[in-house]
């Protein structure tokens, strides 16, 4: 019998007894993922199973398998929801023998969490505009928040639902620091005016201005630089007010069934060599390691007016609770 079993698993590499097993929780892009998933693999052997959603989906699927977790790993989304899920002990608590090579920015989103997180890559939030829908339309360049209120852009901005889009929470939590909430607020309101859908993904506005089919959308930067790499007619707007940024993050899952390859795989994606399969899968996110190159159309932190966006506050439970309940009653119900 112990024949046959050696056997087995030398004829069968995916066998359980010749390799280990990983639950992934993907949030950034497809492409991105995969080939995370495909370099992991070949340098350990572990088996992946991906599955990719946005960021919200991730951490209410993890809350809802808490009793009995099938995921083991979830890696990128915005840090908002990964916080919530650390504050509500979703997350396992563990310090990578990596953390020496990582920027200061990682570091305090692990020390905010109690190093139940940490940070992977960061992003600058802002808005893009499809040029050649602009010219044809004849409609003005917008250049900041406010102008996104032109009654001109009616029905020609699209962004995505933050109870499922990490990257739209950011930009809730955005307008709620630089205007103050009920400001903030009175702003979401006029803008839902102008939004012709809330989308599931955050990425999804860029995809949608690259092709046309929206004037105006709000994402993260980098979401707009890859279409626009990819020949779209994009034109790339950080907000004259300030704007805020995310800081992508990692977080290994409480009551996982594979820890030791959750253990792997964070310790690996934390290394200059797994970054750096971000910008050759066309993803152009600042990465957290030191070492990792930047990708040169990467939009950078410290050449944007960035806010002091408070992640502590904004992605605590209750107050991500109470924002998200807040526009889905004064916002989102409003008629169009």
């Amino acid at each position: 019998m112990r024949r046959f079993i050696f056997a087995l698993a030398c004829l069968a590499p995916g066998y359980v007894f010749a390799q280990g097993n990983l639950v992934l929780y993907c949030a950034p892009q497809e492409e991105w993922c995969r080939a995370m998933v495909t370099a992991f693999e070949r340098k350990t052997g572990v088996k992946v199973a991906m599955t990719r959603k946005s960021s919200g989906e991730i951490y209410a699927q993890v809350k809802a398998e808490a009793s009995n977790p099938r995921g083991d790993i979830w890696w990128g989304g915005t840090g908002d929801p990964h916080l919530q899920a650390a504050e509500e002990g979703l997350l396992v608590e563990y310090r990578s023998p990596m953390e020496k090579e990582l920027a200061p920015w990682a570091l305090r989103q692990a020390k905010d969490a109690k190093y139940r997180t940490v940070g992977v890559y960061a992003g600058v939030l802002g808005f893009g505009y499809n040029a050649e829908v602009l010219k044809r339309k004849n409609l003005p360049e917008p250049k900041c928040w406010s102008d996104l209120l032109n009654a001109k852009y009616k029905d020609e901005v699209q962004v995505a639902d933050p109870n499922s889009s990490g990257t739209s929470y950011t930009m809730l939590a955005t307008v709620v620091q630089i205007m103050g909430e009920d400001k903030g607020f009175d702003y979401l309101k006029k803008l839902h005016a102008n939004i012709n859908q809330y989308t599931k993904s955050g990425a999804a506005p860029a995809k949608a201005a690259a092709q046309g089919e929206t004037l105006i959308g709000i994402t993260f930067l980098h979401d707009l630089v890859t279409m626009a790499v990819g020949g779209a007619p994009l034109k790339l707007v950080a907000p004259c007010e300030g704007t805020g940024y995310e800081v992508g993050s990692m977080s290994i899952i409480k009551g996982g069934k594979n820890p030791k390859e959750a253990r792997m795989w964070y310790d690996w994606a934390l290394t200059a060599e797994a970054q750096a399969l971000g910008a050759e899968a066309k993803a152009y996110q600042i990465p957290s390691n030191t070492k990792a190159k930047v990708p040169p159309q990467a939009p950078r932190l410290d050449q944007t007016k960035v806010i002091d966006y408070d992640f502590q506050k904004y992605g605590s439970s209750a107050e991500r609770k109470r924002l998200l309940s807040k526009w889905d009653k004064e916002v989102k119900a409003l008629p169009k």
